[in-house]
Protein backbone atom coordinates (compact mmCIF):
# COMPACT_ATOMS: atom_id res chain seq x y z
CA UNK A 1 0.00 0.00 0.00
CA UNK A 2 2.85 2.56 0.86
CA UNK A 3 4.98 1.37 -2.04
CA UNK A 4 1.48 2.37 -4.36
CA UNK A 5 1.31 5.79 -2.76
CA UNK A 6 5.17 6.34 -3.16
CA UNK A 7 4.66 5.26 -6.98
CA UNK A 8 1.32 7.53 -7.02
CA UNK A 9 3.45 10.61 -5.73
CA UNK A 10 6.07 10.00 -7.60
CA UNK A 11 3.62 9.97 -11.12
CA UNK A 12 1.62 13.30 -9.61
CA UNK A 13 4.96 14.56 -9.12
CA UNK A 14 6.00 14.01 -12.44
CA UNK A 15 2.96 14.97 -14.21
CA UNK A 16 3.17 18.45 -12.53
CA UNK A 17 6.31 18.99 -13.20
CA UNK A 18 6.02 18.25 -17.10
CA UNK A 19 2.91 20.32 -17.07
CA UNK A 20 5.06 23.63 -15.75
CA UNK A 21 7.41 22.80 -18.17
CA UNK A 22 4.69 22.99 -20.60
CA UNK A 23 3.19 26.04 -19.52
CA UNK A 24 6.63 27.97 -19.06
CA UNK A 25 6.97 27.14 -22.70
CA UNK A 26 3.69 27.96 -23.67
CA UNK A 27 4.56 31.59 -21.86
CA UNK A 28 7.74 31.85 -24.09
CA UNK A 29 8.01 33.96 -26.95
CA UNK A 30 8.14 32.23 -30.42
CA UNK A 31 11.96 32.37 -31.29
CA UNK A 32 12.50 34.88 -34.69
CA UNK A 33 12.45 32.65 -37.60
CA UNK A 34 15.89 32.92 -38.90
CA UNK A 35 16.50 36.03 -41.54
CA UNK A 36 13.54 37.53 -40.20
CA UNK A 37 13.57 41.15 -38.81
CA UNK A 38 10.17 41.83 -36.30
CA UNK A 39 9.48 45.42 -36.16
CA UNK A 40 7.68 46.78 -33.26
CA UNK A 41 4.97 49.35 -33.46
CA UNK A 42 2.42 51.12 -31.12
CA UNK A 43 -0.26 52.75 -32.48
CA UNK A 44 -3.46 54.57 -30.96
CA UNK A 45 -5.89 53.74 -34.29
CA UNK A 46 -8.40 51.38 -31.85
CA UNK A 47 -11.52 52.08 -33.49
CA UNK A 48 -12.98 49.68 -36.07
CA UNK A 49 -12.79 51.33 -39.24
CA UNK A 50 -9.32 52.97 -37.92
CA UNK A 51 -7.56 49.46 -37.16
CA UNK A 52 -8.67 48.19 -40.56
CA UNK A 53 -6.47 50.69 -42.14
CA UNK A 54 -3.54 49.89 -40.17
CA UNK A 55 -4.34 46.20 -40.89
CA UNK A 56 -4.20 46.93 -44.47
CA UNK A 57 -0.80 48.67 -44.67
CA UNK A 58 0.69 46.27 -42.07
CA UNK A 59 0.26 43.58 -44.20
CA UNK A 60 1.51 45.61 -47.58
CA UNK A 61 3.98 46.70 -45.65
CA UNK A 62 5.19 43.28 -44.92
CA UNK A 63 5.03 42.13 -48.33
CA UNK A 64 6.68 44.41 -49.96
CA UNK A 65 9.37 43.43 -47.17
CA UNK A 66 9.89 39.76 -47.65
CA UNK A 67 11.41 38.92 -43.87
CA UNK A 68 10.06 41.91 -41.74
CA UNK A 69 7.31 41.31 -39.10
CA UNK A 70 5.02 43.90 -37.95
CA UNK A 71 4.27 43.21 -33.83
CA UNK A 72 1.52 46.00 -33.67
CA UNK A 73 0.48 46.72 -30.18
CA UNK A 74 -2.54 49.02 -29.82
CA UNK A 75 -3.75 51.53 -26.79
CA UNK A 76 -6.39 54.07 -26.61
CA UNK A 77 -4.76 57.33 -26.49
CA UNK A 78 -4.82 57.94 -22.77
CA UNK A 79 -3.02 54.53 -22.04
CA UNK A 80 -0.61 55.07 -24.67
CA UNK A 81 0.58 58.65 -22.90
CA UNK A 82 0.66 56.64 -19.54
CA UNK A 83 3.27 53.94 -20.98
CA UNK A 84 4.96 55.25 -24.19
CA UNK A 85 7.63 57.09 -21.97
CA UNK A 86 8.93 54.01 -20.03
CA UNK A 87 8.82 51.59 -23.05
CA UNK A 88 10.97 53.77 -25.36
CA UNK A 89 13.62 53.81 -22.32
CA UNK A 90 14.05 49.78 -22.39
CA UNK A 91 16.15 47.97 -24.68
CA UNK A 92 13.18 45.79 -25.95
CA UNK A 93 10.47 48.85 -26.16
CA UNK A 94 8.62 49.68 -29.41
CA UNK A 95 10.96 50.57 -32.53
CA UNK A 96 7.86 52.95 -33.56
CA UNK A 97 5.29 54.64 -31.21
CA UNK A 98 3.01 57.02 -31.86
CA UNK A 99 3.59 60.12 -29.45
CA UNK A 100 1.04 62.70 -28.68
CA UNK A 101 2.13 66.48 -29.74
CA UNK A 102 3.03 69.06 -27.40
CA UNK A 103 5.57 70.19 -24.56
CA UNK A 104 3.61 67.49 -22.04
CA UNK A 105 4.08 64.55 -24.62
CA UNK A 106 6.56 64.67 -27.22
CA UNK A 107 8.49 67.74 -25.51
CA UNK A 108 9.26 65.40 -22.46
CA UNK A 109 10.07 62.60 -24.59
CA UNK A 110 12.93 64.61 -27.10
CA UNK A 111 14.66 66.14 -23.61
CA UNK A 112 14.57 62.87 -22.08
CA UNK A 113 16.39 61.50 -24.98
CA UNK A 114 14.43 58.58 -26.16
CA UNK A 115 13.10 59.77 -29.52
CA UNK A 116 15.26 59.86 -32.95
CA UNK A 117 15.45 63.55 -34.73
CA UNK A 118 14.34 62.69 -38.46
CA UNK A 119 16.29 65.31 -40.24
CA UNK A 120 18.27 62.91 -42.34
CA UNK A 121 14.52 61.02 -43.47
CA UNK A 122 13.39 64.31 -44.22
CA UNK A 123 15.62 64.76 -46.86
CA UNK A 124 16.00 60.67 -48.11
CA UNK A 125 12.25 60.16 -48.44
CA UNK A 126 11.58 64.11 -49.52
CA UNK A 127 9.12 64.76 -46.50
CA UNK A 128 9.57 68.41 -47.20
CA UNK A 129 7.35 67.90 -50.82
CA UNK A 130 4.41 65.54 -48.25
CA UNK A 131 3.94 68.76 -45.39
CA UNK A 132 4.39 72.06 -45.45
CA UNK A 133 6.90 73.77 -43.01
CA UNK A 134 3.59 75.23 -41.09
CA UNK A 135 2.45 70.99 -40.02
CA UNK A 136 5.87 69.65 -39.86
CA UNK A 137 5.96 71.93 -37.09
CA UNK A 138 3.41 70.85 -35.31
CA UNK A 139 6.15 67.94 -34.55
CA UNK A 140 8.92 69.55 -34.22
CA UNK A 141 11.42 70.75 -30.91
CA UNK A 142 14.56 72.00 -30.04
CA UNK A 143 16.97 68.86 -29.12
CA UNK A 144 16.34 70.06 -24.95
CA UNK A 145 12.91 69.71 -25.92
CA UNK A 146 12.10 72.93 -24.62
CA UNK A 147 11.23 75.04 -27.85
CA UNK A 148 7.93 73.89 -29.90
CA UNK A 149 7.87 74.37 -33.44
CA UNK A 150 11.28 74.44 -33.95
CA UNK A 151 14.49 72.23 -34.41
CA UNK A 152 14.26 68.80 -35.74
CA UNK A 153 11.26 67.11 -37.00
CA UNK A 154 10.39 64.16 -34.46
CA UNK A 155 7.12 62.70 -35.86
CA UNK A 156 5.09 62.25 -39.02
CA UNK A 157 1.33 62.57 -39.01
CA UNK A 158 -0.77 60.13 -41.65
CA UNK A 159 -4.64 62.44 -40.61
CA UNK A 160 -5.55 65.43 -41.01
CA UNK A 161 -8.65 67.87 -39.50
CA UNK A 162 -9.45 71.75 -40.66
CA UNK A 163 -12.15 74.19 -39.35
CA UNK A 164 -14.25 75.91 -41.65
CA UNK A 165 -18.01 77.00 -42.33
CA UNK A 166 -20.80 74.06 -42.52
CA UNK A 167 -23.66 74.77 -44.64
CA UNK A 168 -27.06 73.51 -45.54
CA UNK A 169 -27.42 72.94 -49.42
CA UNK A 170 -31.06 72.82 -49.34
CA UNK A 171 -31.27 76.09 -47.13
CA UNK A 172 -28.70 77.79 -49.72
CA UNK A 173 -30.39 76.33 -52.84
CA UNK A 174 -34.19 77.37 -51.51
CA UNK A 175 -33.16 81.44 -50.85
CA UNK A 176 -30.67 81.33 -53.90
CA UNK A 177 -27.84 81.86 -51.40
CA UNK A 178 -24.17 81.13 -52.68
CA UNK A 179 -20.78 80.66 -51.23
CA UNK A 180 -18.98 83.66 -50.21
CA UNK A 181 -15.90 84.05 -51.40
CA UNK A 182 -15.02 87.67 -48.94
CA UNK A 183 -15.57 88.35 -44.92
CA UNK A 184 -17.57 90.94 -45.94
CA UNK A 185 -20.05 89.05 -48.20
CA UNK A 186 -20.22 86.31 -45.09
CA UNK A 187 -21.50 88.77 -42.54
CA UNK A 188 -23.75 90.14 -45.56
CA UNK A 189 -24.87 86.57 -45.94
CA UNK A 190 -25.47 86.32 -41.55
CA UNK A 191 -27.60 89.26 -41.58
CA UNK A 192 -30.16 88.12 -44.82
CA UNK A 193 -30.34 84.77 -42.91
CA UNK A 194 -31.41 86.60 -39.91
CA UNK A 195 -34.05 88.38 -41.68
CA UNK A 196 -35.26 85.42 -43.27
CA UNK A 197 -36.11 84.03 -39.79
CA UNK A 198 -33.11 81.32 -40.03
CA UNK A 199 -30.78 80.57 -37.45
CA UNK A 200 -27.69 81.81 -39.32
CA UNK A 201 -24.73 79.67 -37.30
CA UNK A 202 -25.84 76.63 -35.17
CA UNK A 203 -23.80 77.07 -31.95
CA UNK A 204 -23.90 76.02 -28.26
CA UNK A 205 -21.07 77.22 -25.81
CA UNK A 206 -22.15 75.13 -22.83
CA UNK A 207 -18.73 72.82 -23.38
CA UNK A 208 -16.69 75.84 -23.58
CA UNK A 209 -14.02 74.67 -26.47
CA UNK A 210 -15.84 75.07 -29.45
CA UNK A 211 -16.75 79.00 -28.63
CA UNK A 212 -12.26 78.78 -28.72
CA UNK A 213 -13.27 77.65 -32.24
CA UNK A 214 -15.49 80.46 -32.98
CA UNK A 215 -12.88 82.97 -31.82
CA UNK A 216 -9.92 81.90 -33.29
CA UNK A 217 -11.51 80.91 -36.71
CA UNK A 218 -12.33 84.85 -37.26
CA UNK A 219 -8.50 85.79 -35.45
CA UNK A 220 -6.97 83.29 -38.00
CA UNK A 221 -8.54 86.00 -40.77
CA UNK A 222 -6.41 88.82 -39.01
CA UNK A 223 -3.16 87.32 -38.14
CA UNK A 224 -0.25 86.33 -39.85
CA UNK A 225 1.44 82.90 -40.03
CA UNK A 226 4.33 83.78 -37.91
CA UNK A 227 2.21 85.79 -35.53
CA UNK A 228 0.14 82.46 -34.79
CA UNK A 229 3.36 80.01 -34.71
CA UNK A 230 4.81 82.54 -31.84
CA UNK A 231 2.08 83.05 -30.20
CA UNK A 232 0.98 79.27 -30.24
CA UNK A 233 4.85 77.89 -29.36
CA UNK A 234 5.65 80.43 -26.97
CA UNK A 235 8.87 82.03 -28.60
CA UNK A 236 9.76 85.51 -29.36
CA UNK A 237 7.26 87.36 -26.61
CA UNK A 238 4.51 88.43 -28.38
CA UNK A 239 1.12 89.51 -27.26
CA UNK A 240 -2.22 88.17 -26.65
CA UNK A 241 -3.53 91.78 -26.26
CA UNK A 242 -3.26 92.86 -29.94
CA UNK A 243 -5.91 94.98 -31.77
CA UNK A 244 -6.37 92.41 -34.00
CA UNK A 245 -7.67 90.01 -31.44
CA UNK A 246 -9.51 92.27 -30.05
CA UNK A 247 -11.12 92.83 -33.57
CA UNK A 248 -12.02 88.93 -33.53
CA UNK A 249 -13.67 89.58 -30.67
CA UNK A 250 -15.31 92.68 -31.50
CA UNK A 251 -16.94 90.53 -34.02
CA UNK A 252 -17.64 87.44 -32.32
CA UNK A 253 -19.50 89.47 -29.53
CA UNK A 254 -21.49 91.55 -32.10
CA UNK A 255 -22.45 87.91 -33.77
CA UNK A 256 -23.83 87.20 -30.46
CA UNK A 257 -25.91 90.41 -29.65
CA UNK A 258 -27.21 90.39 -33.62
CA UNK A 259 -28.48 86.96 -32.84
CA UNK A 260 -26.68 85.03 -35.31
CA UNK A 261 -26.09 81.98 -33.09
CA UNK A 262 -28.54 79.24 -31.84
CA UNK A 263 -30.91 80.65 -29.68
CA UNK A 264 -30.52 80.06 -25.71
CA UNK A 265 -26.67 79.38 -27.64
CA UNK A 266 -25.19 79.20 -23.85
CA UNK A 267 -27.23 76.59 -22.80
CA UNK A 268 -26.92 74.32 -25.56
CA UNK A 269 -23.92 71.70 -25.70
CA UNK A 270 -21.83 70.79 -28.85
CA UNK A 271 -23.77 67.78 -29.64
CA UNK A 272 -27.01 68.98 -29.50
CA UNK A 273 -26.06 71.71 -31.63
CA UNK A 274 -24.82 69.50 -34.03
CA UNK A 275 -27.89 67.73 -33.80
CA UNK A 276 -30.07 70.47 -34.89
CA UNK A 277 -27.68 71.61 -37.84
CA UNK A 278 -28.22 67.42 -38.51
CA UNK A 279 -31.84 68.20 -38.74
CA UNK A 280 -31.86 71.54 -40.76
CA UNK A 281 -32.85 73.62 -37.90
CA UNK A 282 -29.69 76.35 -38.38
CA UNK A 283 -27.95 77.06 -42.47
CA UNK A 284 -24.29 76.67 -41.09
CA UNK A 285 -22.02 75.82 -38.73
CA UNK A 286 -18.27 76.42 -37.62
CA UNK A 287 -16.51 73.45 -36.45
CA UNK A 288 -13.78 71.05 -37.80
CA UNK A 289 -13.46 68.64 -40.47
CA UNK A 290 -14.35 65.41 -37.93
CA UNK A 291 -17.89 66.50 -38.49
CA UNK A 292 -18.25 65.56 -41.72
CA UNK A 293 -19.18 61.77 -41.60
CA UNK A 294 -22.08 62.52 -39.17
CA UNK A 295 -23.77 64.41 -41.81
CA UNK A 296 -23.66 61.86 -44.58
CA UNK A 297 -25.75 59.16 -43.04
CA UNK A 298 -29.01 59.59 -40.93
CA UNK A 299 -30.31 62.68 -42.13
CA UNK A 300 -32.36 63.45 -45.39
CA UNK A 301 -30.85 67.26 -45.71
CA UNK A 302 -27.47 67.39 -47.50
CA UNK A 303 -24.57 69.88 -46.59
CA UNK A 304 -21.32 71.40 -47.80
CA UNK A 305 -17.76 72.65 -46.61
CA UNK A 306 -16.23 76.09 -47.39
CA UNK A 307 -13.07 77.74 -45.72
CA UNK A 308 -14.56 81.39 -44.14
CA UNK A 309 -13.16 83.85 -46.38
CA UNK A 310 -10.53 86.42 -46.10
CA UNK A 311 -11.20 90.09 -45.62
CA UNK A 312 -11.50 91.22 -49.14
CA UNK A 313 -10.87 87.58 -50.56
CA UNK A 314 -7.62 87.56 -49.63
CA UNK A 315 -5.93 84.23 -48.91
CA UNK A 316 -5.97 83.23 -45.15
CA UNK A 317 -5.01 80.53 -42.44
CA UNK A 318 -7.32 78.56 -41.10
CA UNK A 319 -7.08 76.49 -37.92
CA UNK A 320 -5.88 73.06 -38.71
CA UNK A 321 -3.74 70.19 -37.57
CA UNK A 322 -2.55 67.18 -37.80
CA UNK A 323 -3.24 63.35 -35.92
CA UNK A 324 -1.10 61.86 -33.39
CA UNK A 325 2.26 61.30 -35.21
CA UNK A 326 4.43 58.37 -35.76
CA UNK A 327 7.85 58.35 -34.52
CA UNK A 328 10.91 56.18 -33.81
CA UNK A 329 12.43 55.02 -30.55
CA UNK A 330 16.04 56.45 -30.68
CA UNK A 331 17.70 53.23 -29.33
CA UNK A 332 16.08 51.03 -31.84
CA UNK A 333 18.47 48.96 -33.91
CA UNK A 334 16.41 48.90 -37.10
CA UNK A 335 15.97 52.85 -37.54
CA UNK A 336 16.49 52.59 -41.42
CA UNK A 337 13.56 50.00 -41.33
CA UNK A 338 11.19 52.16 -38.95
CA UNK A 339 11.55 54.99 -41.27
CA UNK A 340 10.92 53.13 -43.87
CA UNK A 341 7.23 52.54 -42.01
CA UNK A 342 7.09 55.69 -41.42
CA UNK A 343 7.15 56.64 -44.84
CA UNK A 344 4.51 53.85 -45.72
CA UNK A 345 1.97 55.39 -43.22
CA UNK A 346 2.48 58.60 -44.80
CA UNK A 347 2.34 57.16 -48.42
CA UNK A 348 -0.16 57.91 -51.37
CA UNK A 349 -1.66 54.51 -50.84
CA UNK A 350 -1.92 55.56 -47.18
CA UNK A 351 -3.55 58.24 -47.81
CA UNK A 352 -6.22 56.87 -50.34
CA UNK A 353 -6.97 54.05 -47.25
CA UNK A 354 -7.27 56.83 -45.16
CA UNK A 355 -9.87 58.82 -47.51
CA UNK A 356 -11.85 55.50 -48.23
CA UNK A 357 -12.59 55.64 -44.24
CA UNK A 358 -13.52 58.79 -44.50
CA UNK A 359 -10.64 60.30 -42.82
CA UNK A 360 -8.99 62.99 -44.05
CA UNK A 361 -5.31 62.41 -44.65
CA UNK A 362 -2.74 64.92 -43.89
CA UNK A 363 -1.12 63.83 -47.62
CA UNK A 364 -2.56 64.20 -50.81
CA UNK A 365 -4.16 61.42 -52.87
CA UNK A 366 -2.56 60.02 -55.25
CA UNK A 367 -4.12 61.41 -59.14
CA UNK A 368 -5.93 57.97 -60.10
CA UNK A 369 -7.72 57.90 -56.58
CA UNK A 370 -10.91 56.19 -56.91
CA UNK A 371 -12.15 58.11 -53.54
CA UNK A 372 -15.81 59.73 -53.86
CA UNK A 373 -15.04 63.12 -53.44
CA UNK A 374 -17.99 64.72 -55.06
CA UNK A 375 -19.59 65.11 -51.37
CA UNK A 376 -18.90 66.64 -48.45
CA UNK A 377 -16.01 64.63 -47.10
CA UNK A 378 -14.47 65.70 -50.77
CA UNK A 379 -15.42 69.27 -49.56
CA UNK A 380 -13.06 69.31 -46.59
CA UNK A 381 -10.65 67.31 -47.89
CA UNK A 382 -9.88 69.83 -50.62
CA UNK A 383 -10.04 72.71 -48.06
CA UNK A 384 -7.35 71.01 -46.42
CA UNK A 385 -5.09 70.16 -49.44
CA UNK A 386 -5.53 74.19 -49.94
CA UNK A 387 -4.73 75.20 -46.90
CA UNK A 388 -1.74 72.43 -46.31
CA UNK A 389 -0.20 73.73 -50.19
CA UNK A 390 -0.48 77.31 -49.59
CA UNK A 391 1.46 76.98 -46.25
CA UNK A 392 -1.81 78.48 -44.23
CA UNK A 393 -2.26 75.55 -41.36
CA UNK A 394 -3.28 78.15 -38.34
CA UNK A 395 -3.17 76.28 -34.68
CA UNK A 396 -5.14 75.32 -31.83
CA UNK A 397 -4.99 78.37 -30.09
CA UNK A 398 -5.25 76.83 -26.66
CA UNK A 399 -2.27 74.78 -27.23
CA UNK A 400 -0.50 78.21 -25.94
CA UNK A 401 0.11 77.76 -21.97
CA UNK A 402 -0.94 74.82 -19.85
CA UNK A 403 -4.18 76.88 -18.58
CA UNK A 404 -4.64 79.27 -21.50
CA UNK A 405 -7.96 76.09 -22.23
CA UNK A 406 -9.42 76.53 -18.92
CA UNK A 407 -8.82 80.80 -19.72
CA UNK A 408 -10.10 81.10 -22.80
CA UNK A 409 -13.10 79.37 -22.25
CA UNK A 410 -13.79 81.06 -18.94
CA UNK A 411 -13.21 84.89 -20.75
CA UNK A 412 -15.38 83.81 -23.91
CA UNK A 413 -17.91 83.11 -21.66
CA UNK A 414 -18.00 86.56 -20.14
CA UNK A 415 -17.50 88.04 -23.68
CA UNK A 416 -20.48 86.18 -25.46
CA UNK A 417 -22.51 86.84 -22.22
CA UNK A 418 -21.79 91.13 -22.95
CA UNK A 419 -19.89 91.02 -19.21
CA UNK A 420 -16.99 92.09 -20.83
CA UNK A 421 -15.60 93.61 -23.48
CA UNK A 422 -13.45 92.93 -26.11
CA UNK A 423 -10.57 94.71 -24.67
CA UNK A 424 -11.26 92.76 -21.25
CA UNK A 425 -11.22 90.00 -23.34
CA UNK A 426 -7.89 90.65 -24.75
CA UNK A 427 -6.17 91.84 -21.24
CA UNK A 428 -7.36 89.29 -19.18
CA UNK A 429 -5.98 86.43 -21.62
CA UNK A 430 -2.78 88.20 -21.88
CA UNK A 431 -2.47 88.11 -18.08
CA UNK A 432 -2.19 84.25 -18.37
CA UNK A 433 0.10 84.45 -21.66
CA UNK A 434 2.33 86.65 -19.78
CA UNK A 435 3.07 84.58 -16.82
CA UNK A 436 3.42 81.94 -18.60
CA UNK A 437 6.48 83.60 -20.75
CA UNK A 438 7.64 84.69 -17.57
CA UNK A 439 7.85 81.15 -16.44
CA UNK A 440 9.19 79.43 -19.11
CA UNK A 441 12.06 82.06 -19.26
CA UNK A 442 13.10 81.40 -15.52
Amino acid sequence: MKKFRLTLILVLTFLLLTSACLTQTTQTPVEQAPGETTLVVWDQFYREEESKVIETLNAEFEAAHPGVKIERETKVLADLQMTVKLALGETDGPDVAQVNQGRSDMGALVESGLLLPLDEYVSTYNWGNVFSSSVASRNSFTPDGKTFGQGSLFGVSPTAEVVGVFYNKGIFADHGWSIPTTFEDFEALLAEIKDAGITPISFGSLDGWNAIHEFSAIQHLLVNLDYINNLTYGVNNVSFDTPENQRAAQILSDWAKAGYFSEGFPGIGYDDSNNLFKAGEGAMTITGSWFAPELMTGTDQEFGFFLLPGFSGQPTMAIGGVGVPFAIRKSTEHADLAAEYLDWMISQRAAELWAQAGMVPAMSLPEDSQVDTDNIFGDTLLAWQTINKNNAVGHYIDWATPTFYDTLVSELQKLLGGVTTPADFTAAVEVDYANYLQEKSQ
